[in-house]
């Protein structure tokens, strides 16, 4: 499957340092490049840095599927075609689970990893209700965004979250699609929200960055991250939740920054 991306400098690919290791970026659940667009420009005053635009997201092509195994060979195959031997992962909730699957299958190809807000545990919350309110959503009446958000408003009561979910909304009047694959998703949920069965540990450097007021990640998953990232740290963000990224951009930046720097090739 050939994945968007965007690259941080925009031709990193084409005229890439080949002694070089890259951040490489995979958003969480409706997620996409777009919403990583100015933390990723930060972050590449010090690396180069890729994010990608997984399965039945954003760019990216749709599929009937939507295992954390698809997604690792997903990345694997990007990286493979690009001629990228080692990344820094970095990846957020549901990116962060497909970043812990392809660091215990594939560690040789990681230099470090960062995990943000999310643990390699099954949670018991579901986003369906989004998925449904979206896949409810009648396009062809649809003459702005402005009216998809009032018609979500009904099911989707917190603004903040309505926006988010529509920036996955392209067109226009009469021909507005959603970039998500809304019933992929929908039917796939189980297994995102839960971890696949492996027996394999990684020892991979590994940071497990969490929002100090999100109730994903809390001392209680510390054990079973340690059971499968032994040389696993853990930090939190003060006055952050889930979205600590974008609710507390310079703290996060300077954790990665921190974190990535003490990669004993960095210079």
């Amino acid at each position: 499957m050939k994945l968007y991306h965007q690259s941080y400098p925009s031709d990193l690919l084409e005229d890439r340092d080949e002694g070089s290791i890259p951040v490489l970026i995979l958003p969480g659940l409706f997620g996409s490049t777009t919403n990583w667009r100015g933390f990723a420009k930060a972050l590449s005053s010090d690396w180069p840095v890729i994010v990608l635009d997984q399965r039945n997201h954003g760019r990216s092509p749709h599929a009937e599927t939507h295992s954390y195994h698809d997604l690792a060979s997903d990345l694997l195959g990007f990286l493979d075609a690009h001629g990228i031997e080692k990344i820094k992962l970095c990846g957020h909730s549901m990116g962060g689970k497909a970043s812990m699957v392809f660091s215990l299958l594939h560690s040789e190809r990681i230099d470090q990893l960062a995990v943000l807000d999310i643990a390699p545990v099954s949670y018991s919350h579901t986003h369906a209700p989004y998925l449904e309110a979206m896949i409810d959503l009648d396009l062809s009446s649809i003459a702005s965004r402005a009216e998809a958000d009032k018609v979500l408003s009904e099911v989707i009561t917190d603004t903040a979250t309505r926006l988010f979910l529509l920036q996955s909304l392209v067109g226009n009047a009469g021909n507005f699609e959603w970039r998500l694959n809304l019933r992929t998703l929908l039917e796939e949920m189980p297994k995102i929200l839960s971890f696949p069965e492996m027996s394999m540990s990684s020892d991979v450097s590994a940071l497990f960055l969490s929002g100090e007021v999100s109730d994903y990640v809390g001392p209680e998953h510390y054990r079973v991250v340690k059971e499968r990232f032994p040389k696993a740290s853990f930090e939190q963000i003060p006055e952050a939740g889930h979205w600590l990224h974008a609710e507390q951009p310079q703290a996060v930046l300077a954790a990665l920054v921190n974190f990535f720097k003490k990669d004993k090739n960095y210079d």
